[in-house]
């Protein structure tokens, strides 16, 4: 029998995750990922605004290597499953990887807002707005 818990990350930080959804009764946990930060050069504005939106989520909030905090939240709720949403980036190929060698994870699709096959820059919203509101509107 599974034993979940979710892993709510950036690339879907809403509470229309479809982990939160399927298993809303599940602990689930953020972690601020100190490499991700200082790569991307979020501004403190940026910063807060995730951290308002965390606070509208069932979460435990938490701070340090991505993989190794939800290793340890999994054990401390004696978890055997991650479940998590899909994700662009190769950072969460990487985090995968490193869990799956002690768990299972469940990697759920997300609907997405609108249909593009090209490249755009996700560290800004700007610039993502920029080419989503041409699909979103039209």
């Amino acid at each position: 029998m599974n034993k979940p818990i979710v892993w709510v990350h950036g690339d879907c930080l809403s509470p229309y995750n479809p982990a939160l959804q399927k298993y809303p009764d599940a602990p689930a946990i953020w972690v601020w990922d100190d490499a991700l930060i200082e790569e991307w050069q979020l501004s403190l504005k940026r910063l807060t605004f995730i951290y308002e939106c965390l606070l509208e989520l069932p979460i435990v909030i938490r701070r340090g290597n991505v993989a190794q905090e939800i290793l340890a939240f999994a054990k401390e709720h004696d978890a055997n499953l991650v479940v998590t949403a899909t994700s662009p980036s190769p950072r969460f190929n990487d985090i995968c990887n490193e869990i799956t060698p002690s768990l299972a994870v469940e990697v759920l699709e997300v609907e997405p807002f609108f249909e593009y096959d090209g490249y755009i820059d996700l560290k800004r919203f700007s610039r993502y707005w920029k080419v989503a509101q041409k699909y979103v509107f039209e």
